[in-house]
Order: C-alpha cells, then sequence, then structure tokens
C-alpha cells in the first residue's frame, strides 16, 4: 500500500514530536502494508515562506534520515499545503509539490466553500506539470464540498481520504460510494503519533476489501504509483 498523507516527520508540526515517535510510526506503518509513505507536514503561508518551510522540512528530514531502515516504508517528501486566498497566483507553490512527482497536496477551508474558492484550486491545478490532491476530502462533506465534485474532476482535481474514516466514520458510508464510483482516488492515514491519532491503513484496507472487494483497493494503489511515479 501507499499512504498518500502522514505527519510522520519530527518536530516540523503537531505530528511526531521527536525521531524516536518518527521510527516507530514508519514501523508501525510497515507492519500494516505500507511500502510508500508520503511525508506531508503541514504548510501555512501566513506562518512560512515556502523556501523557509523546505529549510526546516530538509533539516528534519536529515536528522530522521539515519535512522531509517529495511522495515520501515520509503519516505517521500511533500507538504499539506493549507489553501489560502490567491493560492494559484504565488509562482513558488510548486516547491511544495511532493518530491519527484507534480502533486501538491492542498487542504481546502473548513468553512462553507464557495465558486471563488473552487476557481482559484482549479487555477491552480491548471498550471503544467501540476496535479493537484484534495487532503482528506471527507472532513468538507458539511462545507458543502460534494457538490463540487464534478467541476472538482473536471480540473483534473484527485480526492484523497483518510483510511481512518472507512473504518468507524459517520462519513463511512459516503466514502464507500464515493470509492466505488472512482471519486476517490488516494488514501492516506494523516497519522500524527502512535496512540490518539495512529496509523490505520491495515484496518481500511480491511474494511474496504470486505465491502467493494480487492478490486477498489486495487484502483488506488495503480493511481498512486502512478502519481508517484512508482514501477
Amino acid at each position: 500500500m501507499i499512504d498518500f498523507h502522514s505527519h510522520i516527520l519530527p518536530d516540523m508540526d503537531d505530528g511526531a514530536k521527536n525521531v524516536d515517535e518518527s521510527v516507530l510510526m514508519l514501523k508501525e506503518s510497515f507492519r500494516q502494508g505500507v511500502k510508500d509513505i508520503a511525508a506531508t507536514p503541514h504548510f501555512y503561508a501566513k506562518e512560512n515562506s515556502p523556501r523557509d518551510f523546505l529549510k526546516r522540512r530538509e533539516e528534519s528530514y536529515s536528522r530522521l534520515l539515519p535512522n531509517l531502515q529495511s522495515d520501515m516504508p520509503r519516505v517521500r517528501l511533500g507538504a499539506e499545503v493549507k489553501y489560502f486566498e490567491g493560492i494559484s497566483r504565488n509562482d513558488d507553490i510548486e516547491l511544495l509539490k511532493l518530491s519527484g512527482t507534480d502533486a501538491l497536496l492542498v487542504e481546502m477551508p473548513f468553512m462553507p466553500w464557495t465558486s471563488r474558492v473552487i476557481s482559484d484550486v482549479c487555477e491552480l491545478s491548471m498550471r503544467p506539470r501540476t496535479t493537484v490532491v484534495l487532503a482528506h476530502f471527507e472532513r468538507y462533506f458539511k462545507f458543502g464540498a460534494k457538490k463540487y465534485l464534478t467541476a472538482l474532476e473536471g480540473c483534473g482535481i484527485l480526492i484523497q481520504a483518510n483510511a481512518e474514516s472507512f473504518v468507524k466514520s459517520s462519513e463511512k458510508q459516503k466514502l464507500m460510494k464515493l470509492l466505488k464510483s472512482g471519486k476517490v482516488h488516494l488514501l492516506g492515514s494523516d497519522c500524527h503519533n502512535t496512540e490518539s491519532r495512529p496509523t490505520k491503513m491495515l484496518e481500511a484496507k480491511e474494511s474496504i476489501c470486505k465491502r467493494l472487494g480487492e478490486d477498489a483497493l486495487m484502483n488506488v494503489n495503480r493511481i498512486s504509483k502512478a502519481l508517484m511515479r512508482i514501477e
């Protein structure tokens, strides 16, 4: 499996507090069948410039790197970019793509969406060699996100859902329907630690396969591999 959304880098955000916790999280991810993981710490434009963020991320990863072992997933560096007005006009935002890919993970506003916001992210997705991925889409259902699915799909925007929401969630049934219809493209743990917000990729896999069959998960893995350019 491929985990497209995680907070495993040490001391970057509200995820792993230190290298030891990062190591535990990575080992648990591998135990659950994750072979590749996107490290996507939060990026807030009001707090950092993309270049300052990348410097912090490199420092964090350099502390983790000597501790990476064969019983851990391969780590790919990226960011979870909090939407801000005018994101499509920010030249440096492309620096935050997942390394080696065209993918940019965007966290949308936790408030009712507007046509202006949708237009902004669609413009962002129209940039050359840019694939916008919306993080944990199920969290936006209460803000009317589902009615914009057709528009988002038309802009080539991909949808990521959290593994935990396929296990125990009031949105589980809605997510299953979206996954079955091919409107959920990527799966992420959004793990922050080993206790209150651990990875639940294996439980999600079992839940999806039980409900929809293995083909649904195979399609997610196919899209993930293509996006991350994994042979």
